[in-house]
C-alpha cells in the first residue's frame, strides 16, 4: 500500500495519508496494515456490525498513546460515509457512523480507527435489542475460571430454550450473546439477562459473582450484564483490539472452549484469516437465528432459586 495515495472500493474512493505509521511497535503493524485487514475481513464482518450504531476507538499515535472514544462521525467524513442521527438520554442526538460496506470499514481505519463498539440494537429501533450479551470479565483468577463461567452460561441458556453463541473478546474475557428477536426491549432483555446471572452465580458463588465493585469480587469471574442497556456497545465481532499482537474479537463454537490453548487473544491480524480458510466463520449459519424471550422468561421462572 503505497504512502499518500488512492483507495478505491466499490466506486468509493479512500485517500491514504501515512499508511507507513506503526500502530502496533511490538508487531511492527501498521495503519496500511490494518486498512488492509478491515478491507479483507469486511465480507466476514459487515452481518455483525450493519445497521448498528458504532463508536469508534481512535488511536492517532498508534496503541502507545492516548486513544480516544468517538460517537459522531466527523463534518470531513465522505457523504458516502452513512450516518444517522440518534437520540442521547440526556437529550440532543449524535450522528453515528453506520458500517455498510467495505469502504466504510477501511475509511474508518486511516482514521486510526481501530476498534469498533457497536450497539445492541439497530438503527431502525433503537430501545429494542436484537441481542443480549453477558460479558464475562476475570479478576486474578485466569481463564480457566472464565471459560467455566461461558460453560454455565450455555448449559443454564439451553435449558431455557436459548442456544447461544460465545466469542473472544480479544482482551480479557468471553461475551455470551444471545440472538434476539426485537420483541423486547432493553429493560426487559437486560431483567431476563440479570435473572440468567443471578441463577449461574447462586450455583457456583466460589467462582462467580455479580459484584460491580472490584474490591468486592475476590477474585471471582464478573458476569456483566449492565451492557444491556440504551446507548451501550460491545465490541464488535472481528475488530482489532488495541493490544499488543493485534487480537481480534473472534467468534468461536463452543467445542472450542474444550481446547485449552484457546484464550481471548489467541486469534489476531496474523493468524485469522488461517483460521477462517481452515474452519471457516462459526457463527455464519446461526447469526439469522433470533429468539423471543417470552418462553425462556416462563422457564426460567420456575427456577425458585431466583430472588
Amino acid at each position: 500500500m503505497k504512502k499518500n495515495s488512492e483507495l478505491v472500493i466499490d466506486d468509493k474512493t479512500i485517500n491514504l495519508t501515512h499508511v507507513d505509521k506503526i500502530l502496533f511497535p511490538e508487531n511492527n503493524i501498521s495503519k496500511g496494515d490494518l486498512i488492509e485487514y478491515y478491507q479483507k475481513i469486511a465480507k466476514t464482518m459487515l452481518p455483525y456490525v450493519e445497521d448498528h450504531p458504532v463508536m469508534m476507538q481512535r488511536f492517532l499515535q498508534g496503541i502507545q498513546g492516548e486513544g480516544f472514544y468517538q460517537k459522531d462521525a466527523g463534518d470531513y467524513f465522505p457523504e458516502w460515509v452513512e450516518r444517522v442521527p440518534i437520540k442521547k438520554l440526556e437529550g440532543g442526538h449524535n450522528n453515528f457512523v453506520v458500517v455498510k460496506n467495505a469502504a466504510t470499514l477501511a475509511y474508518l481505519a486511516e482514521q486510526d480507527c481501530i476498534t469498533l463498539h457497536a450497539w445492541l440494537s439497530r438503527v431502525d429501533r433503537p430501545n429494542d435489542p436484537d441481542m443480549l450479551i453477558f460479558d464475562l470479565d476475570p479478576s486474578d483468577s485466569g481463564f480457566e475460571q472464565v471459560r467455566q463461567a461461558a460453560i454455565a452460561l450455555h448449559n443454564i441458556l439451553s435449558e431455557v430454550g436459548i442456544s447461544p453463541l460465545i466469542k473472544t473478546t480479544g482482551s480479557r474475557g468471553l461475551h455470551v450473546i444471545v440472538r434476539l428477536d426485537r420483541s423486547a426491549d432493553f429493560e426487559h432483555s437486560r431483567s431476563f439477562a440479570q435473572n440468567i446471572a443471578i441463577l449461574v452465580v447462586k450455583q457456583n458463588s466460589e467462582h462467580l459473582t455479580i459484584e460491580q465493585r472490584k474490591d468486592k469480587r475476590k477474585g471471582r469471574v464478573f458476569i456483566d450484564t449492565m451492557r444491556n442497556n440504551y446507548g451501550q456497545t460491545a465490541v464488535a465481532a472481528y475488530s482489532v483490539r488495541a493490544l499488543p499482537g493485534a487480537p481480534i474479537a473472534a467468534p468461536l463454537d463452543w467445542e472450542e472452549l474444550k481446547n485449552p490453548r484457546i484464550n481471548p487473544q489467541s486469534f489476531t491480524i496474523q493468524n485469522i484469516f488461517r483460521r477462517l480458510s481452515v474452519k471457516g466463520d462459526p457463527w455464519q449459519k446461526s447469526w439469522r437465528q433470533t429468539t423471543s424471550l417470552d418462553g425462556p422468561n416462563k422457564k426460567l421462572s420456575r427456577y425458585k432459586s431466583i430472588g
